[in-house]
């Protein structure tokens, strides 16, 4: 058998390029299994730090000031009572009693034929939903006059009794429609023309276009001073999260019905009272947007990895979010065999992640003091190690391990800010968790018609979400606003 020799360096070369054709295949192979997963799979992020061994227990947990634990017998008890759904309706539901009672010419024994008489009474409840029903609401203003004036003066005086105003001129809108079909569609996502549909079915031709001109008409007349005053509120808090999404708009003025525009979401964080979310519209994503939204703000902006965010002044601090770190590695976790996952480089960095979340959850029920310490004495020293450890493994660009270790390299600076202040937190959820409603609500609707429709359903999410947050009832504190914005009015 013959062989071929080549030389030395050629062999290498050949190597070189084996190795980095293999490499290729691994990450393409990875992206693979990861797309599958996105499409098929759970999109859980629930680590399973509890059942992994990444530290030193003993060591990690040292407290020789903590107090033994008591031993103590634990007594009997019964499992509490759950509730049932007719013991949890609210008392103030209006009650329609149905009695029962025998004909009277039923009234008699059936064995002696004497007249019965009642000797008792069972009774039961039934719960009845009423689909949405329409009321017209006929307003009659009496106009007075003087019978004295009419006999004796020369002019009469005309007195008219007080009513509001139109919600909308020349209109049949009322505060209680509109507010319904905000609701219908910001809160239940249900598009306009399915709305159209149902009222034509119960014999009331309200159309999509007529729906959509009370709602654009309404929110620019009435919601709009209020969201403005409660952008005022927002920007005095001290910190903040923020967050976008995409919105497809067909009608825009220099810009193709395919292309991006983009929902802006900012909120308060958990140390405050009274929670404010606020959405705004704008036709890009570019760094100025958030700049000028925030411009009579200073304090910290939790956010994502995006890089306009940035760029904002010195005067804010930008806090970077492990939520979005600890998914790059769980993404690539997501793309490997259960085989290569294990004692691989991605799940101990996802591990280091974890245990992080986990001193925060530890941390909770802190106050802000208290939890600022804590992380300086536990937090700090951890992450500290990541990020050393994380160095020293000099991951190429071109695995995915390496991708996602330069991403949190390059975030370094921002991801370790929660450590500045107890009242930030480790991530920027609570943002993600704000702006989901929408992205629900876009999945019905798909698109906005025009720029003005979008700014208006801006408008309208932030006054819908900010209620829910509070606890508040959507259609009860639209219909309050509209009602009041109208009494203003008139």
């Amino acid at each position: 058998m013959e062989t071929d020799t080549i030389p030395r360096d050629e062999y290498d070369e050949l190597l070189k390029k084996n190795a980095d054709l293999q490499q290729r295949v691994d990450f393409l192979m990875a992206q693979m299994l990861l797309a599958r997963h996105k499409q098929f799979g759970s999109s859980s992020e629930k680590s399973e730090y509890d059942q992994l061994s990444l530290f030193d227990e003993a060591e990690a947990y040292v407290d020789e000031k903590a107090p033994e634990p008591r031993v103590s017998e634990v007594k009997a008890h019964y499992r509490k009572k759950v509730a049932s759904c007719k013991e949890q309706l609210p008392q103030d539901l209006p009650v329609e009693i149905i009695e029962h009672t025998l004909p009277e010419a039923e009234q008699f024994c059936p064995e002696c034929g004497n007249k019965l008489h009642v000797i008792g009474k069972n009774e039961r409840e039934t719960l009845k939903l009423i689909p949405a029903k329409a009321v017209i609401e006929r307003h009659i203003q009496y106009v007075y006059g003087c019978r004295d004036c009419e006999k004796n003066a020369c002019s009469v005086p005309i007195v008219k009794a007080k009513t509001d105003t139109q919600l909308i001129k020349g209109s049949i809108a009322s505060a209680e429609a509109v507010a319904n079909i905000m609701t219908q569609k910001f809160v239940m996502g249900v598009p306009l023309y399915r709305q159209a549909q149902e009222w034509n079915r119960n014999g009331i031709p309200l159309s999509r276009q007529t729906m959509s001109n009370w709602l654009i008409k309404c929110t620019e007349d009435y919601l709009v001073p209020l969201y403005d005053r409660l952008r005022e509120k927002l920007l005095q808090h001290e910190v903040l999260h923020a967050d976008e999404t995409t919105l497809q708009v067909l009608h825009e003025e220099g810009k193709k019905p395919q292309s991006k525009s983009y929902m802006w979401l900012y909120r308060t964080n958990r140390d405050t009272d009274h929670s404010i979310m606020l959405y705004e519209y704008q036709p890009d994503r570019k760094a100025e947007r958030p700049k000028e939204f925030l411009k009579d703000f200073k304090g910290y902006l939790h956010a994502d990895g995006y890089s306009g965010y940035h760029k904002l002044p010195e005067d804010i601090t930008v806090v970077g979010c492990w939520a979005h770190a600890r998914r790059k590695f769980d993404e690539v976790l997501k793309g490997m065999s259960e085989k290569a996952q294990a004692g691989s480089l991605t799940l101990r960095a996802k591990q280091y992640c974890d245990r992080l979340f986990e001193l925060e959850r530890d941390f909770s029920n802190l106050t802000a003091e208290e939890r600022h310490l804590k992380r300086q004495e536990f937090s700090k020293p951890l992450m500290e190690e990541f990020f050393r450890w994380i160095k020293a493994q000099h991951g190429s660009t071109k695995s995915a391990f390496g991708n996602a270790a330069n991403y949190v390299l390059g975030q370094q600076k921002y991801l370790a800010r929660y450590l500045l202040d107890g009242r930030l937190e480790i991530s920027n959820n609570r943002a993600e968790r704000s702006i989901k409603p929408f992205v629900i609500g876009r999945k019905n609707f798909l698109f906005a018609n025009t720029a003005r429709g979008a700014k208006a359903s801006a408008v309208m999410y932030s006054l819908i979400e900010t209620a829910k947050e509070n606890g508040i009832n959507p259609y009860d504190y639209l219909s309050w606003c509209l009602k009041l914005r109208q009494n203003w009015s008139s």
